[in-house]
């Protein structure tokens, strides 16, 4: 009987994680695309990645395999990612300053979709107080949760993402602004990047650095 509820609960908790996931990765790399196409690059509209289809943007092991074992083994925090959407910076107009734009583009995404899933869950909780107790149990209260694994989800990946090491959004950004003789440096340790995202994790630097802007932000989005 417990083996049985352990797995319901857990099969509840992937169902309602499964939305703020699909939106978070998906919004983020919409939101790149769609810059590059206003900044002169129609790569990603050509390769028929500007819709909100998930299908067109799903990495098996980002977008499923890493959030399914994140969720089963009770983390304590959830991560995820998408296929990344061609740029073809070189078709900028601008591209120095473009590609700032386009980086920029995924985590702003993010912080603004957690901002509309807030709101959501606001407005859920102010209005639960109202309700019939099953239609809080059956509907309110599972579009409450949600909306808040929306924020949790939505501000994680934004934060991280804006974290100065290529290939990541904010290493792009930095890299664009830079002088070009140190952007040209600094864009060498991108092969790099993933390998020292990993040692700052292992090493539980990564927490240190992401932890105050999350916790500032969730303050502030959800109190």
């Amino acid at each position: 009987m417990l083996q049985n509820a352990h797995v319901r609960e857990q099969i509840q908790q992937i169902s309602l994680w499964m939305l703020p996931v699909l939106m978070a990765v998906v919004f983020h790399e919409v939101a790149h695309g769609c810059v590059a196409r206003w900044c002169g690059d129609d790569t990603a509209r050509r390769a028929g990645r500007l819709t909100l289809n998930p299908l067109a943007h799903l990495d098996p092991i980002g977008s499923v395999l890493i959030p399914l074992i994140l969720i089963v083994s009770n983390s304590g925090f959830l991560f995820g990612w998408a296929k990344p959407v061609p740029v073809n910076f070189a078709a900028l107009r601008h591209p120095k300053r473009d590609m700032i734009l386009v980086a920029a583009a995924g985590p702003l995404a993010n912080l603004l979709l957690a901002l509309l899933c807030a709101l959501v869950f606001h407005g859920i909780r102010r209005s639960a107080g109202g309700s019939p107790e099953a239609v809080f149990e059956m509907v309110l209260y599972p579009l409450a949760l949600i909306a808040q694994y929306g924020v949790l989800m939505n501000v994680f990946l934004g934060v991280f993402n804006l974290i100065p090491i290529p290939p990541l959004d904010g290493g792009r950004v930095l890299t664009g602004l830079l002088p070009l003789e140190w952007a040209r440096q600094f864009a060498r340790i991108e092969p790099f990047g993933f390998l020292i995202l990993l040692l700052l994790l292992m090493s539980h630097t990564l927490a240190v650095i992401v932890r105050r802007p999350i916790q500032l932000l969730l303050e502030v989005l959800i109190g």
